[in-house]
């Protein structure tokens, strides 16, 4: 008998299924353990909740505990796997009721008038560290997305306007890479039904998807220049000097906040709304990060005593040699990103 803490012994798949098969659940999570983070991403990119997917993932891996004996080998147990996460996946989008947008809640700033209303209030960031900490996912040969631009928030957003089994077909035929027939198997759908699902879908997350700025291509991440771009942008910020920050934002400039539906289109009414900001006394400092293979920072308000509390996190898209999109989460999230909820005054 091993003793708790003991490592398990090196183990075949097949025994250790069988071991799993028989009530170990040790057995069953040394299994299913290289697939975790992947699954976790795909759940991700399903509902565009890092919460929801969190959930989603623990509920599959229920599902597949208690399905075990159900696992009959035709398929490998990554491909079972994924199969049940999406299942569970779509139900949650069947069932759950989609969020209500947040009132504005800034204390102290009146927004000026939104270009717009966002549709997509639930979304959530998710820690780089979940994509680029993990183990390289095996992509079929007929993926079309390179695994950044699979997670980049204006992928995500795109695919949560989808109609749920579109949103499901073309993650599994064009960011992993399943065959049609592979996926007609995990959804328990035609081959002709997926393939014309793939096809609307498609089309629809064209639609919806923001063309790149001028064609430009951002920094790599890391790179002299896309660090000097985040300096810069730290640097003014933290000044609150609204003219070297507009100067850093392309034309045009998108800055989203869900869960509060409020957006601002182009350099003059991103402009006004940092205006706003800033011109209620508020002053911040950055604490840099990533989520979604983009920079981002926790944003910090600094208070009267010297010390700043979070106040939220700002993702950041770059394009060329600028900033084409912001994106502000709830300070809620900062935890996600082993972010302070306070930092002790300069």
């Amino acid at each position: 008998m091993r003793r708790m803490g003991e490592a398990r012994p090196a183990t075949g798949t097949s025994e250790l299924l069988a071991q799993a098969r028989s009530g170990d659940d040790g057995a069953f999570r040394e299994l299913t353990e290289p697939y975790v983070r992947e699954l976790q991403v795909h759940c991700y990119r399903m509902l565009g909740s890092f919460q929801d997917a969190e959930d989603a993932l623990q509920d599959a891996l229920l599902d597949a505990w208690r399905g075990l004996d159900r696992f009959e080998g035709r398929a490998s147990l990554r491909t079972w796997l994924y199969t049940i996460a999406t299942n569970r996946c779509l139900n949650t989008r069947r069932s759950t009721a989609r969020r209500r947008a947040h009132e504005w809640d800034v204390p102290g700033v009146a927004p000026p008038e939104p270009s717009r209303l966002g549709e997509v209030v639930w979304l959530e960031p998710l820690p780089d560290a979940l994509v680029a900490g993990g183990v390289a996912v095996p992509l079929g040969p007929e993926a079309r997305y390179e695994r950044a631009e699979s997670v980049s928030l204006a992928f995500v957003t795109a695919l949560q306007l989808l109609p749920r089994r579109q949103t499901a077909v073309l993650i599994l035929r064009d960011v992993l890479g399943f065959t049609a027939k592979e996926t007609a198997e995990m959804l328990d759908a035609t081959v002709e039904s997926v393939t014309s699902a793939l096809k609307r879908a498609r089309a629809g997350l064209d639609r919806r998807r923001p063309p790149d700025p001028d064609g430009e291509t951002p920094p790599a991440p890391g790179s002299p220049s896309e660090q000097q771009l985040l300096a810069s942008f730290t640097r003014a910020w933290e000044a609150a000097d609204v003219d070297a920050v507009v100067a850093l934002l392309t034309d045009d400039v998108f800055i989203s906040m869900p869960p509060m539906p409020f957006e601002y289109d182009g350099r003059t009414a991103v402009g006004d709304f940092f205006d706003r900001i800033f011109g209620a006394g508020r002053r911040f400092e950055l604490v840099p990060t990533r989520a979604n293979g983009q920079p981002a920072f926790g944003v910090y308000l600094r208070a009267a005593d010297g010390t700043s509390h979070g106040a939220g996190l700002y993702v950041l898209t770059l394009a060329g040699g600028g900033i084409s999109a912001m994106t502000r989460f709830e300070n809620g999230v900062l935890r996600w990103f082993a972010l302070p909820r306070s930092l002790p005054g300069r």
